[in-house]
């Protein structure tokens, strides 16, 4: 019984290691970068007078005809990016596919991309 307890301690910490050695690479800083080309595959989330937030496969963007203050944060609740973006439009590739919250400002969205 020793050896198979010792076994699966083994494969528990082999497993923790390799999910601790991951979480550095999706927990790097992430970057707002100007949008240079519309993207097709981008769809509208929520748009404002002054705020229009699109999601597309692994990335948002932001257009705000100010610069303005942006958050966002994973469904658990684990800070992506806080920022304040310029007027026009920006975009962030996000770690991972899923369900984010975007906060700018008094407004507030669920992103899926």
């Amino acid at each position: 019984m020793h050896a198979t307890v010792s076994k699966y301690m083994k494969l528990f910490i082999l497993i923790f290691v390799g999910i601790v050695a991951t979480v550095p690479a999706m927990s790097a800083t992430r970057t707002w970068e100007p949008v240079k080309t519309e993207r097709a595959d981008a769809k509208s989330v929520i748009r404002e007078t002054d705020i229009e937030i699109k999601a597309a496969s692994g990335v948002i963007i932001v257009n705000c005809n100010h610069q303005t203050q942006i958050k966002i944060f994973t469904i658990l609740g684990r800070m992506v990016s806080n920022e304040t973006l310029p007027a026009g439009k920006s975009q962030m590739q996000l770690p991972a596919h899923g369900v984010y919250i975007v906060k700018i400002g008094d407004l507030t969205c669920k992103v899926a991309v």
